[in-house]
């Protein structure tokens, strides 16, 4: 096999480095110039082909579950392994309905890593199935998440409430402010969020685990 044109899409400057190094090593890679946002992606795949893409759920602009959305809408033949810290079955059940060839978690080995690869590369699927029934974000990667989103306490418990089908009115109530307020904060999610109403939303909490 010839070696595979790979991009990383991700954030964490110190993750990239750590897979680039094991991958360096590995050989049979040609290694792309990784992007750290959704929309750099979409870029990137514009003029440069690839062959398969590491791709991480949170990243700024345009998330992974955005991102993957619109590659397989333009780009139906590059393989994509999401790589996440997200171990919550909605998760996985979503981006295989999006089109993903695999899903794994960052907690994996070097050698695991390597094989899901090639396994993918050559065709195959890899869908890794949480191992616990726990559904809600830890705390340290939700503090994360509400400093990528630029999204406070309030805004998150409002999501959530929002997610339960919760009037403005009805969540004023059970937050003691005015229905007014709850509108402001919607207003403000939807802004950062880059949506234009409660249906995105919605979509948006449930890809990324808040519901």
């Amino acid at each position: 096999m010839s070696d595979l044109r790979l991009l990383i899409a991700d954030d964490h400057q110190l993750l990239i480095d750590g897979m680039l190094a094991l991958l360096r090593e590995a050989g049979g890679y040609t290694l792309l110039e990784p992007v750290n946002d959704g929309r750099a992606l979409l870029e990137k795949l514009s003029t440069t082909p690839v062959d398969i893409i590491l791709l991480d759920l949170n990243m700024p602009h345009l998330d992974g579950i955005r991102a993957l959305e619109m590659i397989r809408r333009q780009y139906a033949k590059v393989r994509i392994l999401v790589l996440t810290n997200y171990n919550q079955p909605q998760l996985v059940a979503e981006v295989r309905r999006l089109g993903a060839n695999g899903y794994m978690l960052k907690s994996a080995s070097a050698g695991e890593l390597q094989k899901v690869i090639r396994h993918i590369a050559d065709g195959g699927s890899w869908f890794e199935e949480p191992t616990t029934d726990e559904i809600a974000l830890p705390s340290y990667f939700l503090d994360e998440f509400m400093r990528k989103y630029h999204l406070t306490k309030r805004e998150v418990e409002i999501i959530r409430m929002v997610g339960s089908e919760l009037t403005s009115k009805e969540i004023g109530s059970k937050l003691s402010i005015s229905e007014f307020t709850v509108n402001t904060h919607r207003k403000n999610i939807m802004r950062k969020l880059e949506v234009r109403n409660i249906a995105g939303i919605l979509n948006f909490a449930r890809t990324h685990g808040l519901l």
